[in-house]
């Protein structure tokens, strides 16, 4: 197993979603941050929704992207979820 440090928070570990960035010691993506920002979420909001993570933790995740755009937005479309499979719940709730 090998660990690879990127930055300050942002980590891989090919144990963890074959290497996908991550934040250190969690299994959130960087992915997942870079979703509710492009959604229209401030960065100061996400720990609402994540709140096992810092403002320190959601800004590095950020500059990670911005450094790594193509191969985070990569893992974004290979992760999407096309509408028609979208439980209808669900879609009333994200609207």
């Amino acid at each position: 197993m090998t660990i690879q440090t990127t930055s300050r928070y942002v980590t891989r570990n090919p144990d963890i979603l074959q290497g996908e960035p991550i934040i250190a010691g969690t299994r959130t993506t960087i992915r997942a941050i870079v979703s509710l920002w492009r959604l229209g979420t401030a960065p100061e909001e996400i720990p609402t929704h994540l709140p096992h993570l810092t403002l320190a933790q959601i800004f590095d995740a950020l500059s990670f992207y911005l450094d790594n755009q193509a191969e985070i937005n990569d893992y974004i479309e290979r992760n999407h979820i096309p509408d028609e499979k979208v439980h209808p719940s669900v879609k009333a709730v994200i609207g």
